[in-house]
């Protein structure tokens, strides 16, 4: 096996400042794709459920996924096009590119639970060459709504790492991971260098608590 440095960033409120799959949701309702309503009650709901750190992912997944199932994959990719020149864009601060510029020597890897559908186009926009993510299951070209392998969530995070460092031929040597939530301690505490940003009042005082550097990744103005 080849030794490798890893530096692993979530994406959400970490790299990008929002979350691309709420942002991902608000275009759908935008492009009436969607129904406002109903996925606004939805979303408030789950999100409060991920900062309580009792999500259901499989339950989130099947309502976040759907818009996948119910659409062809050729408007599917319009959209998304559309959504990354829009609304990701201008949410990618500088200093997440300075940062990844700071790990150019190691190898980088966006480490994240939203869907790869979304984020694939993200991490491009990022000049990152690998991606972890949950995988939206796909049959004869076209979006199931299930998910493919287990979600890449709190400790399935670990376990995807895992597979794709052995799917490489890879050992890591030495890594660093980079997050804003306390949903990523599972990781966190497993690598050598873990580092805070932006992050929750858990993470934060977890991180205060074990001497973890934190900083702070916005854009431009912000708080």
């Amino acid at each position: 096996m080849s030794a490798v440095k890893l530096a692993l960033f979530d994406l959400d409120h970490t790299l990008l400042d929002g979350d691309s799959d709420s942002l991902w949701g608000r275009f759908l309702v935008r492009e009436g794709v969607v129904e406002a309503k109903e996925y606004a009650a939805a979303n408030a709901r789950y999100h409060a459920d991920y900062v309580a750190g009792r999500l259901d992912m499989h339950e989130y997944l099947a309502f976040g996924l759907r818009p996948l199932r119910d659409n062809p994959p050729e408007a599917l990719y319009a959209w998304r096009e559309r959504f990354v020149a829009e609304c990701i864009r201008p949410r990618i601060p500088q200093a997440s590119r300075a940062l990844l510029a700071q790990h150019a020597e190691r190898t980088r890897i966006i480490i994240t639970a939203t869907n790869s559908f979304v984020t694939a186009p993200i991490a491009a926009e990022f000049g990152v060459e690998h991606l972890i993510a949950t995988e939206p299951e796909q049959r004869d070209g076209r979006f199931t709504g299930g998910v493919a392998g287990p979600p890449c969530f709190r400790e399935g995070k670990v376990h995807k790492l895992e597979a794709w460092l052995a799917a490489q031929g890879f050992a890591a040597d030495e890594r660093w991971f980079y997050s804003d939530s306390h949903n990523d301690l599972p990781l966190l505490e497993r690598v050598e260098h873990p580092v805070a940003v932006n992050p929750d009042p858990v993470l934060a005082e977890t991180a205060r608590q074990r001497g973890w550097p934190v900083i702070k990744l916005r854009l431009a103005g912000a708080a």
